[in-house]
């Protein structure tokens, strides 16, 4: 379970990225998170894996507080951050035994877990080769295998989609919601609201840092007074030109 209370963050004293904002993720359920560019989201990502440090609020990541506890929590947590442009220098191989020395992977259990995630990306002929030479969508499918190396319980993840093809995107789409129906908990940002219609059991909406909605995508039209069959996307601009829910 994700625990995210009454967290505030201000930068440079000027700029509040998110004002008292409040929400949870049960095991079970996967949850969208939605909002215009600049809106918080990934200032609140970044707090909720310990990233940064909120000025006001809680975080429990599975039971453990993150601000008191932050490396029991962490170990908790599988995190795709924004960008994918990260450890460039090493190949992939290195990159994702990096990572499974991080997170203390037993070496009998992490070669396999390495080649089956590998395999199912597509990753395995890239793996000896620096990821400085991939593209984009390479980059991104190795931040998504390093996430996962560690066999988390908790996934948080910021805009896995972007860059992915359509068979990987389709692949971690299935992944995430069969994680989620074992009983764990799924959190994750989009852009692509018809992606957070089809897979979420629950959305999330802020803008300018203020929470507009939390609950499921059925009651979001009666909480609206609109259209039943209004989608998602359709709610969600008329959401962004009127903040009366």
């Amino acid at each position: 379970m994700i625990s995210f209370q009454h967290i505030s963050k201000t930068y440079q004293g000027k700029v509040k990225a998110v004002d008292d904002v409040s929400f949870e993720v049960h095991p079970g359920e996967i949850v969208g998170f939605i909002g215009p560019n600049g809106s918080g989201k990934t200032t609140s990502l970044k707090i909720m894996t310990g990233i940064l440090q909120p000025d006001a609020g809680s975080v429990s990541i599975g039971g453990i507080d993150m601000l008191k506890y932050p490396m029991q929590a962490k170990r908790a947590i599988g995190y795709i951050s924004d960008s994918p442009d990260q450890f460039l220098r090493l190949t992939g191989i290195e990159y994702l035994e990096f990572i499974s020395d991080v997170y203390g992977v037993p070496l009998k259990h992490r070669k396999s877990r390495i080649e089956d995630l590998a395999e199912k990306f597509g990753l395995t002929d890239a793996l000896p080769r620096q990821m400085v030479g991939y593209s984009h969508g390479m980059r991104q499918k190795m931040m998504v295998v390093g996430a996962l190396v560690h066999d988390p319980d908790i996934w948080i993840l910021d805009e896995p989609m972007t860059g992915l093809d359509p068979e990987s995107a389709f692949l971690l789409k299935q992944m995430m919601r069969e994680h989620a129906d074992k009983g764990h908990a799924v959190l994750f940002s989009t852009h692509v609201l018809e992606v957070a219609e089809k897979l979420c059991d629950r959305v999330v909406i802020i803008r300018y840092g203020k929470l507009l909605y939390d609950g499921t995508l059925e009651q979001l039209p009666e909480r609206r007074r609109a259209d039943a069959d209004k989608s998602l996307e359709e709610i969600f601009l008329e959401l962004m030109n009127d903040e009366g829910l």
